[in-house]
């Protein structure tokens, strides 16, 4: 299993000099990929945005977006952004998608909620070429793109469009669940082989108290579920180790260490951790 480290574009003090360093330290550590968060009613940063900034200073690692909130962009713009960072990154992009669960997201882009999910696979067509009438330059054709979300409805439009799922996060059998109906999906439309399976979790290795509160705040939409997500912060080498352990045991491809506080000495005690 590879071991991916996400960018701080939604943690609290983040900006372009860390966003920087920190892709710079994780392209030089053991980490086969860094990726981003993407929230619009949040103090962050752009997920293509700081996607193509981590392009311009790295050459190894791929980068990912755990997850894009597909809807709350055109099909068109969607595909443009993806594809400009893939040429930017000489094709290491790995697109994640889902519908996001956060109104207030949908609200101050002017999008409408409902029918989230038909636009998201209206979205995913387009971009796999259907009714893509090549006027869009670069073209999104070959990026690897997976699916995130729980519903059986995400786990058909994974199997139907993509190449992988997108993990949540939570337990090593939250993950095997989601796993198993992933596999299950992908079979039953026919399709060789088996789903990507990508899977995240949270960690502070240096602030523990500062990235649970950030955990609280990020996930404060849940009400007290925010609170379960917290307790899983991953705080120490051992959580860490065990937590890799029974991800890899369930089957996933790329795990995604996610930050929650802006340092970058998290990196180096992130790298640290999975070379030992």
């Amino acid at each position: 299993m590879r071991i991916g480290i996400g960018l701080p574009n939604t943690t609290p003090g983040a900006d372009g000099s860390l966003l920087v360093d920190w892709a710079r330290r994780a392209d030089d550590g053991p980490f086969s990929s860094v990726a981003v968060l993407d929230r619009l009613v949040y103090d962050s940063l752009e997920p293509f945005t700081a996607l193509a900034a981590a392009a311009a200073v790295t050459t190894r690692v791929r980068l990912a977006t755990m997850i894009a909130i597909g809807p709350l962009r055109g099909a068109a713009l969607l595909a443009k952004q993806a594809a400009s960072v893939n040429a930017l990154a000489g094709g290491r992009l790995t697109l994640g998608l889902a519908v996001g669960a956060r109104r207030d997201d949908y609200e101050v882009a002017g999008v409408e909620h409902r029918g989230r999910g038909e636009r998201l696979s209206a979205q995913l067509a387009y971009l796999r070429g259907s009714g893509r009438d090549g006027r869009v330059r670069p073209s999104p054709e070959g990026i690897e793109i997976l699916v995130g979300g729980a519903s059986g409805q995400a786990f058909t439009r994974m199997a139907r469009y993509a190449d992988g799922y997108a993990h949540g996060g939570g337990p090593p059998r939250a993950f095997a669940s989601a796993a198993t109906k992933a596999l299950a999906a992908w079979r039953h439309l026919g399709r060789p082989g088996r789903p990507l399976l990508w899977g995240q979790g949270y960690f502070a290795l240096g602030d523990p108290e500062r990235g649970a509160a950030y955990l609280r705040d990020y996930y404060a939409f849940t009400g007290p579920f925010a609170e379960r997500i917290a307790a899983g912060l991953l705080t120490d080498a051992r959580q860490v180790r065990d937590l890799v352990r029974g991800y890899a045991a369930a089957g996933c491809d790329e795990l995604v260490l996610l930050p929650t506080v802006s340092d970058p000495a998290e990196v180096d005690r992130l790298a640290e951790v999975v070379a030992g």
